[in-house]
């Protein structure tokens, strides 16, 4: 393996491809000189300024620079045979995405994308409560994080709900309705949208990068459920209507019950290369595949559009 960008995610890929087993971390690449020393130095393997000084020494890489990056750098890896995994959103556009998953079809190889959320313990136990959908309301807002601006709030954060609320949904979308503004860059810079589905069912989702607070929350109303999500600390909270018993004397009414609901916590980046690897060395279709990616990426631009 080799991790390609090494900046506020990519440091993680590498520490913990040098932590898991049955995988070698051959070395690390980033333009920024200073930065890669230290990390190559720390975990005592090679550094390398250009990616492609490594075709020929790997069978996979990770790719965690700037998203306008994505596509070229992934193609080149593509195109040597390697496996890939790119970091979210998988390009900066549509037609660069499509393009990277028709390549990796033709060449056979592993293409997964880095929506990480998917690996959130909440959101694996939240995939088995959630049934039929009627409307998910979802918070994504930070403080200014002085990265990631060279794209819009919707590339940048908004395309983890999108992701999370497609799998969820699994419905055709109809319609998107979006309003957005910059704040301290020329991109949008907070946004709120609402995505209709042949279902019936309605999101409203909101991403900010100019909050105060830090909020990472997902809400999902079904047929006598209430389940509220909180990606950061990974729990769930579940409500659920009862119905009444009309045979009691008196009769006795609806009512509402909170269940407890377990979930496995573990580190989402570490189950999301972990899964990775599996698919390279066993040859089967990525948790989170390239196409899965493009319809993720197919909405935001709708909402990019709408905006």
């Amino acid at each position: 393996m080799a991790v390609i960008g090494v900046g506020h995610v990519g440091q993680h890929h590498a520490r913990i491809y040098r932590e898991l087993p049955g995988v070698e971390l051959v070395g690390v690449v980033d333009i920024d000189r200073a930065k890669l020393q230290e990390l190559s130095k720390s975990l005592g393997v090679a550094a390398f300024q250009d990616y492609r000084d490594m075709f020929g020494r790997v069978d996979a890489v990770s790719v965690a620079v700037p998203t306008v990056l994505h596509a070229p750098i992934a193609r080149d890896c593509l195109e040597r045979d390697l496996d890939v995994l790119v970091e979210k959103p998988l390009a900066e556009t549509l037609e660069e995405a499509e393009e990277l998953t028709d390549l990796a079809k033709r060449r056979g190889r592993i293409l997964q994308v880095g929506h990480v959320e998917r690996f959130n313990g909440a959101v694996r136990a939240l995939h088995r409560m959630v049934k039929m959908p009627g409307f998910i309301e979802c918070h994504r807002l930070s403080p200014f994080p002085q990265r990631s601006t060279d794209v819009d709030v919707i590339l940048d954060l908004m395309i983890h709900d999108i992701d999370i609320i497609l799998s969820l949904v699994k419905s055709p979308v109809t319609q998107v309705r979006a309003v957005g503004v910059p704040v301290l860059t020329d991109r949008v810079d907070i946004a709120n949208a609402r995505i209709e589905f042949a279902s019936g069912c309605v999101a409203n989702v909101t991403a900010s990068r100019v909050s105060a607070e830090r909020v990472r929350k997902i809400r999902i109303f079904q047929p006598d459920t209430y389940i509220s999500l909180d990606y950061a600390s990974q729990e769930i909270s579940l409500y659920r209507r009862l119905p009444g018993d009309p045979t009691f004397h008196p009769p006795q009414p609806p009512r509402i019950i909170r269940e407890e609901v377990v979930v496995e916590k573990e580190e989402p980046l570490r189950l999301q290369l972990a899964s990775y690897l599996r698919s390279v060395r066993e040859r089967t279709r990525p948790e989170v595949s390239g196409e899965e990616a493009v319809e993720a990426l197919r909405a935001a631009s709708q909402i990019l559009a709408k905006i």
